[in-house]
């Protein structure tokens, strides 16, 4: 534990990526492998569940403190982090124990009693705040609450292991893909410079477009570029691979069983492969797809009924093929990747898998006017794919773009804020917002960017000032400042008050120009709802 709390450290107090890689490369190249795994495991998201809730560790501090509870409420409050919080309440041990390496503390004490009864999860958890100094009790506490957040994504501690190991980044990534066991094993395959035959059932890891902030003629000529239409469905890989079939979503989740359809489309094709594309729910003979929210009815069913089959058929656009008959394509260049697509989806000729339609334009000025047409298409605007680019990994500028259209906005008023996590925690930066139907306001969307830090301190400021009531970590402001909104696009929901959801709502501006009473109302929201 002693050593992955040093590493906590000295990665929460860094600011610099590349200090922080350097500091992840000499942990991973000391750290024994049961506890590295771990490590990564956590670094990488990973929670550890069902040891105990928040209402629990406050109420064992403040029997471990003599605190009363008010006392410990408000500290946290102070503090704004409850793994902080808990690790100032106690003071640190008089002696120091022998160190407890981070593999045994999770698989030996905190698993075992993973769910059981409080008193045996209550022992382990008092003992290591009795035993651990204030950075391992700090860490402790982190793993516990799930706010392991030190400003390191997976792609950075993906790159440490890569410049430790001598590995492809890439490989690496691909490995990491879906859920996986933490065990020495996993991390000796993990960095095997071997292929393995659990490489052939992972997908690639999916390349990224970058957001296109500049006029179109910068990037050259159209004719070098491909464009498509930018769906609005769920990214993925559809996998055929020795009879095998998967569907692999962005998310890194295996969708077994929710799309029968698409599987049994993918079990049809006539050779193995690996297609990147996007997952629509779309009627047979319409022109565009259902909204987003009508596929979401079938994400949340591992087995879809037929009832549910009928409302929501889905189907794929195939966007790319990063592999045939075992051949890795990825290094191509996109159209000779699209060519060999379209072969292959024309030999197969099922409609649920189709190529993704090119779009042609004589000039920019024509795929401008088209972009701005995205909305009646039922699209989110154009993709832009440099024709002789590879398919890479992750986010890298240069070679796709995407090229929305300008988004959605409303001026709506703050009701709700919440303090943020990680270095905001002590901030209120989680705020929802709401409009006008009739005299009441209907809480619409929750937004968490936008502002800059000065607004952010001032916003904070006029929050604590104001709040009229409080429901555990939220508190209830009067409802008087309006901020303008943009999103991506509304979508009619029962599952909300509202009876409206919006896709991607961020803040644009703080708009001090604008009393309450002239915030939007429902029916304007309701008005743009597909």
């Amino acid at each position: 534990m002693q050593r992955f709390a040093r590493l906590f450290c000295e990665l929460d107090r860094s600011t610099a990526t590349l200090d922080k890689r350097a500091a992840l490369v000499d942990y991973f190249r000391e750290a024994p492998a049961g506890d590295a795994v771990w490590a990564l495991w956590l670094l990488s998201g990973g929670k550890l569940g069902r040891i105990a809730s928040t209402r629990e560790l406050r109420e064992w501090i403040s029997e471990e403190s003599g605190l009363p509870d008010w006392l410990v409420e408000d500290s946290y409050d102070q503090v704004g982090d409850l793994g902080e919080t808990l690790a100032l309440l106690l003071d640190d041990p008089p002696d120091t124990a022998p160190d407890v390496p981070l593999h045994a503390w999770i698989e030996q004490r905190l698993l075992p009693v993973a769910g059981r009864e409080p008193h045996l999860r209550r022992a382990v958890v008092v003992d290591a705040w009795r035993t651990l100094p204030f950075d391992q009790r700090l860490l402790f506490n982190k793993m516990l609450t799930g706010a392991l957040r030190v400003g390191v994504s997976q792609r950075t501690v993906q790159q440490a292991l890569a410049a430790m190991s001598g590995v492809d980044i890439a490989r690496i990534a691909q490995r990491m893909l879906g859920a996986w066991t933490p065990t020495a094993g996993f991390l000796r395959d993990l960095l095997s410079h071997e292929e393995l035959p659990s490489d052939r059932r992972q997908p690639y890891p999916f390349f990224l477009a970058s957001p296109l902030e500049t006029a179109p003629e910068v990037l050259g000529p159209p004719g070098d570029w491909l464009l498509e239409w930018k769906w609005d469905g769920i990214r993925l890989q559809l996998i055929r691979r020795g009879g095998e079939v998967a569907l692999w979503s962005r998310g890194e989740e295996r969708l077994d069983g929710r799309f029968p359809e698409i599987e049994a489309a993918a079990a049809s094709l006539p050779r193995d492969c690996v297609i990147d594309g996007e997952l629509l729910g779309w009627r047979e003979g319409e022109e565009q797809p259902l909204p987003f929210t009508a596929l979401q009815t079938r994400i949340q069913r591992r087995k879809p009924g037929p009832k549910t089959l009928a409302a929501t058929p889905a189907r794929v656009l195939a966007y790319d093929l990063l592999e045939l008959d075992g051949a890795d394509l990825r290094e191509r260049p996109q159209h000779e990747r699209r060519q060999a697509l379209d072969e292959l989806l024309q030999a197969h000729g099922d409609p649920r898998v189709q190529l993704s339609p090119a779009v042609q334009v004589a000039d920019w000025g024509a795929a401008s006017r088209l972009r701005d047409e995205a909305r009646e298409r039922g699209v989110e605007g154009l993709m832009l794919k440099r024709l002789g680019a590879p398919y890479q990994s992750g986010r890298r500028r240069g070679d796709w773009w995407k090229w929305k259209v300008d988004p959605l906005t409303i001026d709506a008023v703050l009701i709700y804020a919440q303090s943020g996590h990680g270095r905001r925690s002590t901030l209120f930066t989680d705020y929802t917002f709401a409009l006008w139907e009739g005299e009441v306001l209907l809480p619409v969307a929750k937004a968490y960017s936008g502002l800059d830090d000065k607004e952010i301190l001032a916003l904070d400021r006029w929050i604590r000032a104001h709040t009229v009531d409080r429901f555990g970590p939220v508190r209830a402001v009067e409802p008087v400042q309006v901020f303008e909104l943009a999103f991506e696009a509304v979508n009619l929901s029962a599952r909300h008050k509202s009876g409206v959801a919006v896709r991607f709502p961020r803040i644009l501006r703080w708009r001090h120009d604008k009393p309450a009473a002239e915030a939007d109302r429902l029916d304007t929201l309701r008005s743009l709802a597909r």
